[in-house]
């Protein structure tokens, strides 16, 4: 599943280098946090929203397929001061 979203998220960047997914154990369920250059992240999230729904919707689609539950966070870092 992280390679699949991989390939959605750096198809739709104009930073594909600076984008990480990072799998993270949470009560049997694995959440894929994604790190993304600063002015990539409103372009995956999308009008409302609809951007990101549907890559959740996808991934979510496709791990159940592989009996697995899945889910997408973006993570914004916070910059220093």
């Amino acid at each position: 599943m992280q390679n699949f979203l991989e390939y959605v998220v750096k198809g739709l960047v104009q930073h594909p280098d600076d984008v990480t997914i990072t799998p993270v154990e949470r009560e049997g369920t694995t959440v894929y946090e994604l790190r993304l250059h600063p002015q990539d992240v409103g372009k995956i999230i999308g009008r409302q929203g609809m951007t990101i729904n549907a890559i959740r919707s996808l991934l979510l689609a496709g791990s159940a397929k592989q009996g697995l539950r899945c889910t997408l966070e973006i993570v914004e870092e916070q910059a220093a001061r």
